[in-house]
């Protein structure tokens, strides 16, 4: 039916993970996979649908297929494709809305088709654990992300993802060891994992401590990173592993949300002000150098001035090396759309310009302390005349060399701050 096919990921990097599953077993099955924007006969886009933003882009994306590449055929598969499928169906050129539950194995389904009608595909998601048969190798990237779990059951007020990916469940341990091993040899030499709820792996008796330490043990692999991490689902072992400053890097994000008990208690979080607090500087306590990352989301419904400038406070005081700041807004199945006081947009932009204005201060005084150290950096492509690539604490490093850095493991002298990165000397 098809002979090319390109692709486009919005949202999280378990998107990202599963977009590069997605592609490489249409590469497997013949078809030629084309950049973003060239003529295709088939173009995928991965949707998010954590806020309207991500609603929005998918609108940008299928418009603009339309202005370049009017022929091609369009697959709409993820998140948003299973929550707004029959809306979905409804955009100019989108032939195809394909739910989480089946989208990873698009290319089958779209080579078995027994009809060309615009069709809705969203099944019911299962509670069960799963495999992956294809290794979501990504030869665009020096890193590669291992998807390890996916949904969620935690239900915060604002979420909508359980919606749209389902209850917890978690991957395989020996698919897992499996997939780690291909992309290895494939020449990833690091690898991120991955998942919705990534602490709350559980497979018969792993936990994801288990699968830290079996891939640590992969001949070849470098590094490994953990993506985004709910708080309460952190292990001393994970935090002791850091210490030690073997593969697994020193970098947590560990999303926040708010610095105020009362909305954190409105969101259903699972913490208190004071337990993140705790967590916080004992992991920047015992992790040299460690990188802390946070979520935090601005105008909550009920959000006051005095819950802001507290979270605004906290997060200052706190050792956080960076925030993602989200704008909050309302989903078709999050319970808080049902919350009065709603926050006006003005006030939500001139909260997140300070929150955002906290975070580039914030980085670049961690990176000041980071000035005349060597730092391990896994380079990754060359731009605008510098190699550039990644610390372990998830520093940007650019550097310059006639040489071909790619997926070369280097070490750097840190000599100057240039913006939120940093340049240096190779070693």
């Amino acid at each position: 039916m098809f002979k090319t096919v390109s692709f486009y990921t919005l949202g999280c990097r378990l998107n990202q993970a599963e977009t590069a599953i997605i592609r490489h077993s249409f590469e497997q099955q013949g078809y030629d996979v084309l950049d973003f924007g060239a003529p295709t006969d088939l173009v995928v886009i991965n949707t998010c649908t954590v806020t309207e933003n991500g609603d929005a882009d998918t609108r940008r994306l299928v418009n603009k297929v339309q202005r370049i590449n009017s022929d091609a055929r369009i697959a709409l598969v993820g998140c948003q494709a299973q929550t707004q499928g029959a809306k979905l169906l409804q955009m100019p050129g989108v032939q195809w809305v394909i739910g989480n539950a089946i989208k990873m194995d698009l290319v089958n389904i779209l080579n078995n088709l027994s009809t060309d009608d615009p069709q809705v595909m969203t099944p019911i998601i299962k509670k069960e654990s799963f495999t992956i048969p294809i290794a979501g190798i990504d030869r665009n990237h020096t890193r590669a992300n291992l998807k390890i779990q996916d949904g969620c059951d935690f239900f915060c007020s604002f979420c909508e993802i359980p919606y749209a990916r389902g209850r917890a469940r978690s991957r395989e341990f020996n698919d897992i060891l499996r997939a780690a091993k291909e992309l290895v040899d494939a020449g990833h030499h690091e690898l991120v994992l991955t998942g919705i709820n990534v602490g709350t792996y559980r497979f018969e008796d792993k936990t994801i401590s288990d699968v830290i330490s079996a891939l640590e043990r992969i001949d070849g692999l470098l590094r490994l990173r953990i993506s985004s991490i709910e708080p309460t689902t952190i292990s001393d072992k994970i935090i002791e592993s850091m210490t030690q400053q073997g593969k697994l890097c020193r970098y947590l994000h560990v999303p926040i949300q708010h610095g105020h008990d009362e909305i954190l208690q409105a969101m259903d979080r699972k913490y208190s002000v004071q337990d993140f607090s705790e967590f916080i500087l004992d992991a920047h306590n015992k992790i040299q150098d460690v990188c802390l990352g946070t979520d935090i989301m601005v105008g909550f419904p009920g959000e006051t001035k005095a819950h802001f400038d507290a979270t605004y406070e906290l997060l200052r005081e706190l050792p956080f090396t960076y925030f993602h700041v989200f704008s909050y807004s309302d989903r078709n199945h999050n319970k808080s759309r049902k919350f009065g006081e709603k926050v006006s947009k003005e006030i939500i932009d001139e909260r997140s310009r300070r929150m955002r204005e906290l975070s580039n201060r914030k980085r670049r005084t961690y990176l000041e302390g980071f000035l005349g150290k060597i730092e391990w950096v896994l380079f990754e492509q060359k731009k605008r005349g510098f190699w550039s690539g990644l610390t372990d604490t998830y520093i940007r490093v650019n550097a310059t060399s006639n040489l071909d850095l790619s997926n070369k493991f280097l070490p750097v002298k840190l000599e100057t701050i240039d913006n939120q990165a940093m340049a240096g000397t190779i070693q």
